[in-house]
Parts: structure tokens; sequence; C-alpha cells
């Protein structure tokens, strides 16, 4: 808390620009230097958080990120600012002109929805979580829209706002939460407020089991660049029990239609990889069907078919060669093709792609995609190129 009241005054502030994008091999030169002419505090509080900043150009882009203020745990688990402005703008289309944001963190998706034209009352219980959320809505002039509030989210009083919007805290001392139940609050809680709202929306990781996912909720498996980020629940929008997939930039949005499991069938001359949220949501059938594909495996998430067809929803490889596995084949075949550039994927196979280039050692101009998984059962390399 006092490292930020000492940023958020003018001095604090004339020091962050003067900092800004220090690099961290300089970083002791420079505070030597400033420690000359600024108290010593608010140089190393200035220079943490340029570092933060820094990282979190990622996720909210550096115009936003160089004017906002971050902790390291509201870098780690803060809403990239796609995946937000999403979420925020589904809101919007459903009407909601006024969300109730419990756990509000830093103040990402408060940010996002206000952006949106929606009003906010953005709330967590920890002292500077709070604070630094409401220097961030004042430093991104958003303070006429978003109310800051500290207070516990299980006693804030959600009546009056079209939606909720929580996001419980899943991560604890020893680490990442798996249990739903054990997140902050549990996500029972955030169940029951959600269905007391006219509409809400449930962030949750997004290896939560399908099982888990309550009757009333539609599940939306969310990816940016082809990275999971995470699961959303919505209440009182889309269809109750069913799940899609959304892929950003975009968006593009794969409906989960209840398609029973793909058929098997032997390796054809292209192999999909399905996105990580079609995986996710279980919609690799619906993929499937779109491709006029089958599975490589029961239990893998490879789709094959003998036609490329262009779909966002999986990227295609076309396939030159399959092997079983053997190291030495694999090692002749690459060192015959004059493959330098090797990509490893892998599904169904406990050998690690480092591992295998260690072994390989691969060498020339050209390059070259190997798959290590399994095909009808059997252990087997696959080897290809990006389709065009």
């Amino acid at each position: 808390m006092n490292d930020l009241a000492l940023l958020l005054t003018p001095e604090g502030r004339a020091l962050l620009d003067e900092v800004r994008g220090t690099d961290p091999v300089r970083e002791l030169a420079v505070a030597t230097r400033l420690r000359r002419t600024h108290p010593a505090e608010l140089v190393s509080a200035a220079l943490g958080q340029a570092r933060l900043r820094q990282r979190a150009h990622a996720k909210f882009g550096a115009e936003d990120a160089e004017r906002m203020f971050f902790t390291p745990n509201g870098v780690e688990q803060s809403t990239r600012r796609s995946v937000a402005v999403h979420r925020a703008g589904r809101l919007r289309e459903l009407g909601v002109t006024s969300v109730a944001d419990l756990c509000c963190g830093i103040g990402g998706d408060a940010i996002a929805l206000a952006r949106a034209g929606i009003r906010v009352l953005a709330v967590d219980r920890d002292p500077l979580t709070a604070a630094v959320a409401r220097a961030n809505v004042a430093a991104l002039g958003l303070g006429g829209l978003v109310e800051v509030r500290e207070a516990d989210v299980t006693e804030v009083d959600t009546a009056g706002y079209d939606a909720v919007f929580a996001d419980p805290a899943r991560r604890g001392r020893r680490g990442r939460i798996f249990d739903p139940e054990a997140y902050s609050p549990p996500l029972s809680w955030a169940v029951a407020a959600a269905l007391r709202a006219p509409r809400a929306a449930l962030k949750v990781a997004p290896g939560i089991p399908h099982e888990a996912v309550p009757a009333e909720a539609e599940a939306e498996w969310i990816s940016d660049g082809g990275d999971v980020k995470e699961a959303v629940l919505w209440f009182g929008a889309g269809t109750p029990g069913g799940v899609r997939a959304t892929l950003l930039p975009g968006p593009r949005t794969l409906h989960g239609r209840n398609l029973p499991d793909p058929a098997v069938r032997p390796v054809g001359r292209y192999l999909y990889e399905p996105d990580g949220a079609v995986i996710r949501a279980h919609l690799v059938a619906e993929v499937a069907e779109e491709l006029d594909g089958g599975l490589v495996d029961a239990t893998i998430a490879y789709v094959t078919a003998d036609e490329l067809r262009p779909t966002p929803y999986a990227a295609a490889y076309e396939i030159t060669d399959r092997l079983p596995f053997n190291v030495k084949r694999l090692k002749a075949l690459l060192r015959e093709r004059e493959v330098g550039t090797l990509t490893v994927k892998k599904r169904g196979s406990a050998v690690e792609p480092e591992e295998l280039r260690r072994k390989i050692r691969p060498q020339g101009p050209h390059a070259a995609t190997v798959f290590l998984t399994r095909v009808a059962g059997a252990p087997t390399m696959l080897v290809g190129r990006p389709a065009r």
C-alpha cells in the first residue's frame, strides 16, 4: 500500500515516466543514479512497477500497461484484454447496462466492461488489490462508470444490477487450485450468486471437468492465438447445458451439437490439430464432421482426412510419411530430407519433444513437423508440414 501511495504522488508519477522501459541489465546503475535525488523506497517501487508494466504488455498492450498499476499476482491472474473485451461485448449484446464485478482483481474486466459502456461495481476484499483497481480506473479515465469497493463479495448486494460477473481466486499459497470448491469463494457460492441475477458470467479454469458445469449454465472455452485462456459459465445467456468454443482474434465460435464420437479411420493425406478450446469443449466431433474426417485413434484428438478444407478450428498439416515409433528410422529420414528445423508435437506419447530433438540433432535447410502419437493404438510418428 505504501509503494502504491508513493507512486501516485506527482514525484512518483514523474519517476515512473523516467524509468519506463528500463533494461533489467541496467537496473542497478539506474537505481544508484536515481537514489541521489529521490528516496530509495520510491526508486525501488518505481523500478519494480516498471518491471511489472513490461510484463503486462502481453495482456494489456503497451499503451494501457504503461498507464496502469500492477501487483505481481495481479499481472499473473488478470484477464487478457482480448478475452475481457470479448466477454464485455457479449454482455453488451445481451442488453446488459450494469454489472457487479465480484473478485475484480486489479480491474482488467471492469475496464473492458466500462469501455463497452457498461456501469460497473467492482469489488475485492484485498485492500491493496482494490486500491490498485481504483488507481487503474482513474488512470484510464473510467471513474465515471466504475465504482471500486473494498468488501467481502459474499456480503455484497447485487440486486439492481443487470448481471453478475465473478472471478473467484484460483491460486493459493501452494499454487494453482484445481478443485472448484477450493476456489475463493467456492464455485458453489458463485453459482448461487449467478442464479439470483438476471444474467451472469463466471470465469473458471479451462480445466474444469464438464461434470462440474451446472445444468443451468452454458460453458464457453476461450483461446487467444491458439492458447486456451479460460472457461466461462454463462447463466441467462445461450443454451443451458450447451457448450461452445470461441477462438480469438475473431471471434469465431463453434457450438456443440451433441454429435457422437468420430470413427477411427486410416491416416489420410492431411492431419488436423484442433484448437485447444475445441478440445476442452469436447467439440472434436463437430470439427471432424466439418472436415469429413475421422480420428487417428479413439483416444487422441487428431483428425485425419483425405481432402484439405480450410477451417479456423484446426491447424492442417500435409502428412508425407508414417513410421512406427523408431528414433533411428526418423533420424535417417530427416537426414535424407535435409531437415534442420524440426517442430515436434505430441499427443498420447511419453516422449518429450526436446529429448527427441537432442537425439536427432537435425541439420539442413528444410523444415518438417513430426507428430508423436498413437494410430489405432500403436505408437506412431507422422511426418509432415503445414498445409497450404
